[in-house]
């Protein structure tokens, strides 16, 4: 087995400037990360336990034995500070020396019950060794948007791996398979050709579990002459892809199905098209709800557009009524109407796309049914 390809130190190096050129907005002298993608993102390393600080002179990174030979291999530019035990979520010794100045944490992912203990163990510092604990949000997140080089590559495999996986799966469908059959048959395949791990469990949704955005697999078997919407994505080099296409299981395609299909197709194509750099996410959302509520489907569309995919499944920024992020290049985002019919099923079809030049271009390569 290979190791896990980490970040190249050149890499590294631009992404803590970048966050170091951020420390005066967010009114902070360093940055403890604890949210593992962000950590991963900022240092390289892959491991599951650790807390990452990054300060304006330098990097230090605090965890267990069973990670320190881990961290000198994949963290080089980073100060080891060993911690006893396998809590490492909170790790005090590593704001030893850093009195008088303001380091920030990440609300969104530091518990109530972490943060009292690295307040508590910061008040038990003689006074003048306390740094301040100052909250610091999005201070990576927003950084994380934008994918560089190497990012777009390691995405790029992971979706070109989903879609051989899809395709594999989709070959080999038949009624009376259960639907935890096809998505062993899409992970088999994934984690033999490749693959980490999947990055969410399959959604493989026969007939009218289709009607379910997020049913996940079960016993149930296929009906022939039905639609199955299959959502699946694989994880490579810790990048996630996400991809949905739904099929139909028989010969001819019901006039509802491609009616519905056909809705969902234009939606999507639509919004591909017309999606620009500067767009607000949320203007984004409605070129394609605007299609399927014209088309009286309008109740039957109750998700958002899509979202940002990276070292997390879900990341900003989300094509959705919420959506107030504007997009930009090297954005990757999800395209992924769907149409839901209680009782009757769905259609979801989902393209992962980059921002380029302005514009969408999409990554997904497998093939879409064309009523």
């Amino acid at each position: 087995m290979t190791a896990t390809p980490r970040a190249t130190g050149t890499t590294t190096a631009v992404r803590l400037d970048r966050l170091r050129a951020r420390f005066d907005e967010l009114g902070v002298d360093g940055l403890l990360v604890t949210t593992p993608s962000n950590r991963r993102w900022i240092s390289g390393f892959t491991g599951s336990a650790g807390v990452a600080l990054v300060t304006r002179e330098g990097t230090r990174f605090a965890t267990d034995s069973r990670y320190w030979e881990q961290v000198g291999q994949q963290c080089p530019e980073s100060t080891l500070v060993k911690v006893a035990g396998a809590n490492t979520f909170t790790a005090p010794a590593i704001l030893e020396g850093l009195g008088g100045t303001r380091i920030g944490f990440e609300p969104a992912h530091l518990s109530y019950a972490d943060y009292e203990v690295w307040t508590s163990a910061v008040a038990a510092m003689p006074e003048h060794s306390r740094p301040a604990l100052v909250p610091a949000p999005r201070a990576i997140e927003d950084l994380r948007m934008v994918k560089d080089a190497e990012e777009l590559d390691a995405l790029t495999r992971a979706v070109l791996l989903g879609d051989a996986a899809f395709n594999h799966a989709a070959e080999r469908i038949e009624p009376g398979m259960t639907e935890k059959q096809v998505a062993w048959l899409i992970q088999e395949y994934a984690l033999t050709h490749g693959a980490e791990d999947l990055s969410f469990s399959s959604i493989i949704a026969g007939g009218p579990h289709g009607s379910l955005p997020h049913w996940r697999a079960s016993d149930a078997p296929l009906e022939a002459e039905t639609g199955v919407v299959i959502d699946m994505g694989v994880i490579v080099d810790g990048y996630c892809s996400d991809l949905t296409r739904t099929v139909w299981l028989g010969d001819t395609p019901s006039d509802e199905f491609k009616r519905i299909y056909d809705i969902v197709l234009t939606a999507q194509e639509t919004a591909e098209e017309r999606i620009e750099a500067g767009m607000l996410g949320k203007v984004g959302h409605e070129i394609a709800a605007e299609v399927i509520r014209i088309a009286g489907h309008g109740e039957h569309f109750g998700h958002g557009l899509g979202h940002g995919v990276g070292l997390d499944i879900h990341e900003d920024p989300r094509l959705a009524p919420s959506g107030e992020i504007p997009l930009a290049d090297g954005h990757v985002v999800t395209v992924e109407p769907g149409i839901y019919v209680p009782g009757w099923g769905g259609v979801r079809i989902e393209d992962q796309c980059v921002m380029e030049g302005g514009r969408l271009r999409p990554i997904s390569t497998a093939p879409k049914f064309r009523p």
